[in-house]
């Protein structure tokens, strides 16, 4: 709870400079890193949808506290900011939802698309001549992950690199949809948010409900390691990072 006011009052900070300011110019690479601070502040934020009337209600907490003339209490509210937070995610994971209906409708009539149980929407786009791959294995492939209106949010091909992921480890349309593949083949996987991130989303690229469309070469399945490592914890479907 203490998170979301530090955010909170370190977005104020960010907003309480008149609009008619002259904006700074960026030339060192301290004011840069400021300026990245205040992005990734912006972005922490996303889940709220502050509105601009609320926006300057935020700037107004920020030169109240400055002042020490509050006209609540700070720590008092706290809860409330993270209730907030969470109303605010579910309205926008609900409008998400209802947009991506009409996006996964159209994937689905694409030749050769195929639905799951699931929901999940697995198109083949090359046949591979390999093994298929179990929940349990590491897969080495390389992919690219749009939204609904075609950017690219994650993309091993564009940093040129094949990423490896342990196939219970990852979302579980991931989980799913892989193992319908066999090595040297490619497919589309088509996500429902309940397959992907939910409602949580992944802020700020990928929003709460979001359904997302990955394309994804199966490389290869990585063998285990003579003396495995601990994984980090982590659970099916939520991982620390894409896919």
């Amino acid at each position: 709870m203490r998170a979301f006011g530090k955010i909170a009052v370190a977005l104020s900070l960010l907003l309480a400079v008149p609009a008619a300011a002259v904006e700074p110019e960026l030339k060192t690479e301290e004011q840069k890193t400021v300026y990245a601070l205040g992005l990734s502040i912006a972005q922490s934020l996303g889940a709220f949808a502050l509105t601009p009337g609320e926006i300057e209600l935020v700037s107004t907490g920020l030169r109240d506290g400055l002042a020490n003339t509050p006209k609540v209490d700070a720590a008092q509210y706290n809860p409330l900011v993270k209730e907030l937070a969470q109303k605010r995610a579910a309205s926008v994971a609900e409008t998400e939802k209802k947009d991506s209906a009409s996006f996964l409708e159209k994937i689905g009539k694409e030749k050769g698309a195929e639905k799951t149980a699931s929901g999940l929407i697995y198109i083949p786009v090359k046949a591979g001549n390999g093994a298929a791959p179990k929940a349990t294995d590491t897969v080495k492939v390389h992919y690219k992950g749009t939204l609904r209106d075609g950017s690219v949010f994650d993309s091993s091909i564009e940093r040129g690199q094949p990423a490896s992921f342990p196939l219970n480890r990852v979302v579980p349309c991931w989980t799913e949809g892989l193992q319908k593949m066999l090595v040297g083949g490619k497919a589309k996987l088509a996500c429902p948010s309940n397959l992907a991130y939910g409602d949580r989303g992944a802020p700020p690229k990928i929003k709460p409900g979001a359904a997302l469309l990955f394309e994804v070469e199966l490389l290869s399945i990585e063998a285990p390691p003579a003396n495995p490592a601990v994984a980090p914890a982590a659970k099916p479907g939520t991982p620390a990072s894409h896919p």
